[in-house]
């Protein structure tokens, strides 16, 4: 098989996210993201995770995702090229030894089967957010806000052949005029570098100008994972008794065999993943008095996390 970077992100579906961060958060009480931040040299091996045989990008970028999570988490946080195909062929029917079938992924369906399945890690643990919402497409403000609250935000791209130029030269991705369009990619963005966006493709960091993003940006996630509880970044104005009260009205989740949890242990965390929307509750006050972060929050800095007491 013809080893080389590859797309696979099916073209948006206007509206296909039902809920919004936008209904969830009052951007008036967050803090202004600074002009540099983000955590995406705590790691310093990525991995292709399959996306240069397959056009698995979707699930690429949720095991990138995953890993920086759960490196800023202090938890196990390795994903492989085996477990990364493995999903994607779950969700989407890829069979590695018929290219017909290697047709790429909705982020929508993606970030679904995240939810209710989770992505394997290389142990068979699996991983699964909270939940998701959508960003407004282009909104440079709102991009760099959930950066900065949430460590990562999943982009949806139109990636012209320009952009493959670029990134094989080591360079920023910028707007070429005429370029044409190859198809749609999947790509973590981790935060802000030399007023450019840091983003995660391919195994290595990259670096888009904001001109690009607003121009070929055609869909945004962000995701609230066990990770985030974990680390008490529930941001205030974050408004989570809303979203619990949203994701009630969803179908149950059934619990897997093996799921990762929230208690760390020396390789792992062992204790199944909450269950339902009660048990959640429960975990982040759990999680919020075992960390006495009750009456405070932590917002990502550049390297670090500081705290911020609320008033």
């Amino acid at each position: 098989m013809n080893s080389r970077p590859r797309l696979g992100k099916k073209p948006a579906r206007l509206g296909a996210v039902k809920f919004k961060l936008g209904n969830y958060v009052d951007l008036s009480k967050l803090p202004t993201p600074p002009a540099e931040f983000g955590h995406g040299f705590a790691l310093s091996d990525w991995g292709m995770l399959g996306n240069d045989n397959a056009g698995d990008c979707v699930f690429a970028g949720a095991a990138h995702e995953t890993m920086l999570w759960r490196k800023e988490a202090h938890l196990y946080y390795h994903f492989d090229d085996k477990g990364v195909l493995g999903d994607y062929s779950a969700l989407t029917g890829f069979n590695p030894a018929d290219p017909n079938t290697d047709n790429g992924a909705d982020m929508q369906q993606a970030a679904e089967y995240r939810r209710t399945t989770g992505i394997v890690d290389s142990l068979g643990w699996r991983h699964r957010v909270v939940a998701y919402m959508s960003l407004q497409v282009g909104n440079l403000s709102e991009l760099y806000t959930a950066m900065y609250l949430f460590d990562s935000v999943g982009v949806g791209i139109r990636f012209p052949s320009s952009a493959m130029d670029q990134f094989n030269a080591g360079q920023p991705w910028s707007v070429v005029p005429g370029s044409p369009i190859e198809g749609g990619h999947y790509i973590p963005a981790v935060g802000r570098q030399g007023g450019m966006i840091q983003t995660v493709t391919w195994g290595k960091l990259q670096l888009m100008t904001p001109e690009f993003y607003t121009a070929m940006c055609d869909e945004v996630i962000v995701y609230l994972t066990v990770e985030n509880l974990l680390a008490g970044n529930t941001p205030e104005g974050f408004s989570l008794p809303t979203l619990l009260a949203d994701l009630a009205s969803l179908k149950p989740v059934p619990a897997p065999a093996k799921v990762a949890g929230l208690t760390p242990t020396s390789h792992h965390c062992d204790t199944p993943l909450v269950r339902s929307i009660s048990e959640l509750t429960e975990a982040i006050d759990r999680l919020a008095q075992r960390l006495e972060t009750k009456n405070r929050v932590f917002v990502l800095g550049f390297g670090q996390d500081r705290p911020i007491t609320k008033g």
